[in-house]
């Protein structure tokens, strides 16, 4: 059966979206071209084979999420341990891990190897491909993995620690880019969230195992644990090199056959014609250029020589410097947390660290689902408001009733409140932070941008890392105010300069950010009737909500 002929007719002033026959359809929308390629066209269903081989696809990409979750919790598991501690010379035992200055230096190397990375992190996606970049990210990661395994001196720890970092950097720019743009527009927000979600896969992993390990008495009990980073960056290896390559990547080295037998074959299950893939298509041919910025590695120009550039690239700088504050910092000492809130027992620390990453991955799942029907804005505020409340219950309880150990209940609700932080940071930021930064940059300046991102990253992390062990080895629990005054800060930030990026193509987001007011333009919906008559499908639009 062939999809009716299309068209989209305004009415008068005097017209209303309440004359349409009865029967119409009626929806409220974002953006009126999209709903109706939608509505109009062949509804992809997640279970069909192409579909089923897009996700096997997105799996392998999804090890570069992996890998990152591996370093991030294997690092927290490993710093509570008194093995580590001990064959490390590191101070920190009576702290529930280690603090002070050398592991300031340890974690924060991670960091400063993340920072150096984004130098050819976009270069390299944009020349070398989406898989490219994957590729030589994997393999960096690899070469770090196995010297910190085998570290027998903080300098080979450090060294690492900084490949590692290094390596994260490129497949963490690479790999987000890529999954945003081989997703179906209608199915993006899940996909590209399902992808940062997969951190906690490596987190759940990691941190089960350091509670078996870490009642050995030997290296092996934080060796094992640092070993298994390898894995994920081997799986992205081998089976990079299978999938197909970005459309847009391909369009914009001249491959469009290549380009758009993918595009057909995944957005539109092989039917070329289908109206989603030919409105994809031509927003392809409008925005992906064969002269941008994206050909020559040195240029960032395109990242802030518009207003509509400028405000993408704020929007992805906001992202990445509020993504890693607005408490997660905290993460990578939860032991120390859990010690301050009274638990003695590095065994028990060491589950409770376990604990805490399976309910955030619960968090995760959750925040997936929801942000193609939430909306990302909405998401970010709210999610950013809890963050601020549970924290500010977390430093209430640590404080009364901490160390002392005389209130027992008291303790357990600054533990049961570590949790629902991780839970609530979990479900707003991990489906975000790699699809709305993706999002709202334009394909020309994807990786470049990502790059910019994974620095902006890498810088706020740095903070984190290396202010983190020095401020709770000085101030305790006192360290958590900042965070509950900062989230505050973000909750007006975001309410203010936010936009929504749900409901709209990759490309069609440009006029969003072209618009004088983007917020208002972004969260502006219209109400449309599809119509059916003489062959055609008509959709009537009245431009307001």
């Amino acid at each position: 059966m062939s999809t009716p002929e299309t068209e989209k007719v305004e009415v008068n002033e005097k017209a209303s979206i309440h004359d349409v026959p009865q029967d119409a359809k009626v929806l409220e929308v974002q953006n009126a071209d999209f709903a109706l390629a939608l509505s109009t066209g062949p509804q992809l269903s997640p279970y069909s084979k192409k579909s089923l081989q897009l996700f096997a696809i997105l799996l392998v990409s999804f090890m570069g999420s992996l890998s990152n979750g591996f370093d991030g919790s294997v690092m927290s598991a490993v710093n509570g341990m008194e093995q580590y501690l001990n064959y490390f010379g590191i101070n920190g035992a009576d702290a529930g891990g280690g603090v002070g200055t050398k592991t300031a230096i340890i974690f924060g190397i991670y960091s400063i190897g993340s920072i150096v990375g984004v130098l050819i992190a976009g270069p390299m996606a944009d020349r070398f491909g989406r898989r490219g970049g994957m590729a030589l990210g994997s393999l960096i990661i690899i070469v770090g993995a196995i010297v910190v395994t085998v570290a027998k001196t903080t300098d080979y720890l450090l060294g690492g620690r900084f490949v590692l970092g290094f390596g994260v950097a490129i497949t963490t720019t690479a790999a987000p880019a890529y999954v945003v743009e081989m997703s179906p527009p209608q199915w993006r927000g899940r996909l590209t969230g399902l992808y940062n979600t997969f951190y906690y896969s490596g987190s759940i992993l990691c941190t089960g195992i350091t509670i078996a390990t870490g009642r050995k008495s030997g290296t092996v009990s934080f060796r094992a644990p640092l070993a298994i980073q390898i894995a994920p960056a081997g799986i992205l290896l081998i089976f990079v090199y299978f999938i197909p390559e970005s459309p847009r990547w391909l369009m914009s080295v001249g491959r469009n056959d290549e380009a758009r037998h993918i595009l057909a074959k995944y957005h539109g299950d092989g039917d070329s014609n289908a109206p989603l893939v030919q409105l994809e298509w031509k927003e392809y041919e409008e925005a992906v250029k064969l002269d941008a910025s994206d050909k020559r590695w040195w240029d960032y120009s395109e990242l802030f020589n518009s207003r509509n550039a400028r405000y993408r690239t704020f929007m992805m700088l906001l992202m990445g410097f509020f993504g890693q504050w607005s408490g997660n910092g905290l993460g990578y000492f939860l032991t120390i947390l859990f010690q301050a809130a009274g638990v003695e027992s590095q065994d028990r620390r060491l589950v409770l660290n376990f604990a805490n990453t399976l309910i955030s991955a619960g968090g995760a799942l959750i925040g997936t689902s929801l942000t193609d029907k939430v909306g990302r804005r909405t998401m970010w505020f709210w999610g950013t408001l809890c963050c601020s409340a549970m924290l500010a219950i977390v430093t209430g309880c640590t404080a009364k009733f901490g160390n002392t150990g005389a209130n027992v209940t008291g303790a357990n609700t600054a533990i049961a409140f570590i949790f629902l932080f991780g839970f609530v940071y979990s479900l707003t930021y991990t489906p975000l932070q790699a699809l709305y930064p993706a999002e709202c940059l334009e394909y020309n300046t994807r990786a470049k941008g990502m790059a910019l991102y994974a620095f902006a990253v890498s810088c706020a992390s740095f903070v984190n890392t290396y202010a983190g062990p020095i401020a709770l080895g000085k101030i305790t629990w006192k360290y958590y105010i900042v965070y509950v005054a900062w989230d505050l800060f973000e909750c007006v930030v975001i309410w203010f300069c936010a936009v929504e990026t749900k409901g709209r193509t990759l490309e069609e987001l440009d006029e969003i950010f072209a618009s004088p007011s983007p917020v208002k333009a972004s969260i502006h919906k219209q109400k449309i009737a599809v119509v059916e008559k003489a062959g055609k499908v008509v959709i009537i639009d009245d431009g307001t909500a």
